[in-house]
């Protein structure tokens, strides 16, 4: 029997951790559900699953930032991205009007992302939950009325609720992007077009600057970039940065330039841009 590539989640199946895993590594692989990206990180890291699926940011609501961090400490390599369109709909059980729904729950930041819907039905209050996934099989285990979920099309067919509003979400156009973790660093025979990185430059005057001048001369695009504090360090900041590679060799050198110049970087990973 071939062996199923153990793929790790957060959230619970039918969630959209989980429609990506199955939509890029397709139907044959054992999903592993952890309720934090924390845990998720720390068994790809720890060899308990083979490779992990993540979200990184979000169209409307902006970057997770605390997962790079997690992809940081836990010394994981990006290999791929993957972007999900997303569907949020209310779901509820069957039977139900919408006007018999006063709560829904879901991620921080789907709620976010369907704040248009909500302050047009202000007799729903919107309630912070760890999972889009969870809340629908809470629903459906508990039998809880007047509780509706915020999720996909696919957590309801999961759990059998019923939707009472479909696209909630308040820009259409809503896609968020995944990114496949592993252990060790991937080995590919393509040449990247995309990089992720974190640069943490020395505390001098116009070092950001400087940083970008290099980054710009060598014609890496930025597609994102977030600093956070040098916890250690008073007043030095890492920069967590997304770059489109149009030239590998320009790339290494702005990468070897940054590193004896301007202070200390670490690829997470270099991978084909599918945007």
């Amino acid at each position: 029997m071939e062996k199923k590539l153990k793929v790790a989640i957060q959230g619970v199946l039918g969630s959209f951790h989980h429609q990506v895993a199955q939509q890029y590594f397709g139907e044959n692989i054992e999903v592993f559900g952890y309720n934090t990206f924390e845990e998720v990180a720390k068994n790809v890291e720890n060899q308990v699953v083979d490779v992990a699926v993540m979200a990184i940011e979000n169209s409307i609501a902006g970057a997770i930032l605390p997962n790079y961090d997690i992809i940081d400490r836990h010394e994981l390599f990006i290999s791929d991205e993957y972007y999900l369109p997303i569907s949020h709909n209310l779901m509820a059980l069957p039977g139900q009007e919408l006007s018999a729904i006063t709560e829904a729950r879901s991620h921080p930041m789907a709620l976010l992302q369907c704040k248009k819907f909500f302050a047009e039905h202000p007799s729903i209050n919107p309630i912070d939950d760890v999972d889009t996934a969870y809340v629908a099989k809470i629903i459906s285990e508990q039998k809880i009325k007047g509780l509706a979920a915020v999720a996909s099309p696919k957590a309801a067919e999961f759990y059998g609720l019923e939707l009472l509003a479909e696209n909630i979400q308040t820009v259409k156009n809503n896609f968020t992007r995944f990114i496949i973790l592993q252990k060790d660093k991937p080995v590919s025979d393509a040449a990247p077009t995309k990089a992720s990185l974190k640069i943490t430059i020395k505390n001098q005057k116009g070092g950001l600057a400087k940083l970008l001048t290099v980054l710009s001369d060598n014609d890496l695009d930025l597609t994102k970039i977030q600093s956070i504090p040098v916890m250690s360090k008073p007043w030095e900041y890492s920069f967590f940065i997304d770059t489109l590679i149009s030239d590998v060799e320009k790339f290494n050198h702005a990468m070897d330039l940054i590193a004896s110049e301007y202070g200390s970087v670490k690829i997470f990973g270099t991978y084909q841009s599918r945007k």
